[in-house]
């Protein structure tokens, strides 16, 4: 029983592949996500908003009047990858209006699939990288959109990958023989979400149950694990190739499994934002200013995207739960409402301050002076002379209030409330 990928060939190999990039205008592509079919199903825009509660599926694919998802299909053959179509998904951010989500849909021929993924995420030992020539995403979104660098925002070490594998009846080491998931069949799911294999990371059995903790069971047929850097689902009979059930897999892994990574991955780059948003809110003048920008902000995205409930079907939210987790994203989310909070109670202090130093000025500045002139009045002096002597001893009396321990303190307000 091996738990070699490197010479495994699956019945089905494919791989998405998912990285941000700048779209400064709608592409030239068909509006609507990629309309794969199977039977009289038809995975396109109108359907899947059937699968999603509609806060996501208006994140997902927009609307007819604002669409934010387009499509091509395409045919690109590049070593033991073929290119099937591509995505982009509008996932604009308050700084960042421009940024999307690109996602290939490749198809891997040969023992290759781990081969391909290790290559993507650049391991030390692996192969020249299998996004290149044809198939490098400048050369593919030329004219269209820009890859983000690694300075750029958003960018990430590599892209995020989503494998699917399904095995034929000679890879026992991924079939469940009338029991549980042997574990080999973990083993491999971690190697092709992790892309790694032994060689890259010699892990202790021990350690798998661990690293394997947030394995979705979708069905007795097929498993799915979700990590940082992508994402792998794995079959667990042997597949009979067309009219197979692993038809309605490898469709649904496509389409409305990839969205909910998708949308994980939307949370993720929002938090990262406001998470510097909130880091950078002391520099400069203006606090008040910048707090409520930012509460803005958060409460648009809490709004729009910050989902972990996406269907009534279990899988989807499940994966996103798990790619939440991968990246603390609830507890982060929860860490900026606190800070945020925060802040926002900051802002109100010292708008009391300004406030009540603003109402202590007035009382220095008006007390000696309302004194004198009711003085005058009473004692029915029109005197000018006299008048400028009470003016003047008002003057005396307020810039000595000001030297007193309280009007010390109204100044050091008013001094420290200016943002």
């Amino acid at each position: 029983m091996t738990t070699d990928l490197s010479t495994v060939t699956g019945v089905r190999q494919t791989v998405a592949v998912i990285f941000p990039v700048r779209l400064p205008a709608p592409p030239p592509w068909a509006i609507g996500p990629l309309p794969l079919e199977l039977g009289r199903r038809r995975t396109d825009a109108e359907t899947r908003q059937t699968y999603f509660t509609p806060a996501a599926a208006r994140a997902l694919y927009g609307t007819p009047e604002r669409p934010c998802r387009w499509h091509v299909f395409t045919s690109v053959t590049h070593g033991d990858l073929r290119l099937d179509a591509m995505e982009l998904l509008h996932t604009s951010t308050a700084e960042h209006p421009h940024h999307a989500l690109a996602v290939l849909h490749l198809t891997v021929t040969g023992p290759n699939l781990l081969t391909a993924l290790r290559a993507i995420g650049r391991r030390p030992t692996a192969g020249p990288d299998v996004l290149d020539g044809p198939l490098a995403p400048t050369t593919l979104l030329a004219g269209i959109a820009q890859p983000m660098t690694a300075e750029g925002p958003f960018a990430i070490a590599r892209p995020y990958t989503v494998a699917f594998l399904t095995p034929g009846p000679d890879h026992v080491g991924a079939l469940r023989q009338a029991g549980p998931v042997p574990d080999t069949a973990d083993r491999w799911l971690w190697s092709l979400a992790s892309r790694s294999s032994d060689v890259d990371f010699p892990s202790a059995p021990e350690h798998l149950p661990e690293q394997t903790q947030h394995t979705v069971r979708i069905s007795a047929d097929w498993s799915a694990l979700v990590l940082r850097h992508g994402a792998a689902f794995l079959g667990h009979r042997p597949d009979t190739r067309d009219g197979d059930f692993y038809d309605f897999a490898a469709l649904h892994c496509r389409t409305v499994y990839l969205d909910a990574i998708l949308l994980g991955t939307i949370q993720r780059d929002h938090i990262d934002e406001l998470t510097e948003g909130l880091s950078n809110v002391f520099d400069g003048p203006k606090l008040a200013r910048r707090v409520t920008a930012l509460e803005r902000h958060i409460a648009a995205f809490r709004s729009t995207y910050w989902r972990q409930h996406l269907t009534a079907h279990g899988p989807a939210n499940d994966l996103l739960l798990a790619f939440q987790a991968q990246y603390r994203l609830a507890a982060r989310f929860a860490e900026i409402l606190a800070e945020a909070a925060d802040y926002s109670r900051l802002v109100q202090t010292q708008d009391s301050q300004q406030i009540a130093a603003a109402l202590g000025v007035l009382t220095i500045l008006g007390l000696p002076l309302s004194t004198a002139l009711g003085i005058l009045q009473v004692l029915g002096d029109e005197d000018p002379g006299h008048l400028l002597i009470g003016l003047g001893a008002a003057l005396v009396a307020t810039v000595g209030a000001f030297t007193t321990r309280y009007g010390r303190i109204v100044l050091a307000s008013l001094g420290g409330s200016r943002r």
